[in-house]
């Protein structure tokens, strides 16, 4: 298994494609979708363009389904929800399709979503993403944090060194150090970031940022559920283009 990290979806290499691609947005998609999911959603369906996702979701019955917008960190006007993974209660979620687009995210799952095994990643779910890619031992895998409009992150960096840095401590035993699985110089950069605040990970989402723009936006308490580490055993998994379940 060879892992390598990208991140943002614009620095992925545009001639191939990895056995398994991980998308990961923190703050807040992925954990957006996880939560969702974990709490009855029958699908989350992505898309980049709101105009498309208004188009789709007009094809389902009012009661069967969610729209959820957000730009700039707020919800868009017309939705029902924006991107906190707060909103998505059992009660509101429950049996009930999730039809969303973000600034960031979204945008991360189109650009990765013909690989031939497409996961979603979160700190909340790390534990889930890595025992599943201990069964199933990809030949490549790629992490691909979603940035923020095409610049680098902190909270997807270190989100994908803290998969990196488990998927290591277990390898190791099996004789697999960390420079067996590395396939680029990002994988030792991300690693070490986790390494250096695996004890603070609020601190480093407030220090982000993004973390900051969702500070001012009074968005403390999702940060605080965002910086959770192995709370929730989902894992995300692309059934068609675009579409997202629990399988």
């Amino acid at each position: 298994m060879k892992l390598s990290i990208f991140h943002t979806p614009e620095l992925t290499p545009s001639d191939t494609l990895p056995t398994c691609a991980i998308a990961v947005d923190v703050l807040r998609a992925t954990t957006t979708i996880a939560t969702a999911l974990a709490a009855g959603a029958e699908a989350v369906q992505v898309f980049s363009s709101m105009d498309d996702l208004m188009q789709t979701s007009e094809q389902w019955l009012p009661e069967k389904r969610l729209r959820a917008g957000e730009r700039g960190g707020a919800k868009v006007p017309g939705c029902d929800l924006g991107n906190s993974p707060l909103d998505c209660t059992s009660e509101v979620v429950g049996g009930r399709r999730l039809f969303i687009s973000t600034t960031n995210g979204t945008r991360c799952l189109k650009r990765i979503e013909s690989a031939e095994t497409v996961l979603t990643a979160a700190l909340i779910n790390r534990a889930a993403v890595v025992n599943t890619l201990l069964a199933h031992q990809p030949e490549t895998v790629w992490i691909v944090g979603s940035g923020w409009e095409g610049s680098f992150s902190l909270e997807d960096t270190v989100c994908a060194g803290a998969i990196v840095h488990h998927l290591s401590s277990q390898l190791e035993n099996a004789g697999h150090p960390l420079e067996a699985i590395a396939g680029n110089d990002e994988v030792y950069g991300a690693v070490a970031l986790f390494r250096q605040w695996q004890n603070n990970l609020l601190g480093l989402l407030h220090h982000a940022s993004h973390g900051q723009r969702l500070l001012r936006l009074d968005c403390q308490d999702d940060l605080k559920y965002c910086a959770q580490l192995d709370v929730l055993d989902a894992l995300p998994t692309q059934v068609e283009p675009g579409v997202l379940k629990l399988v």
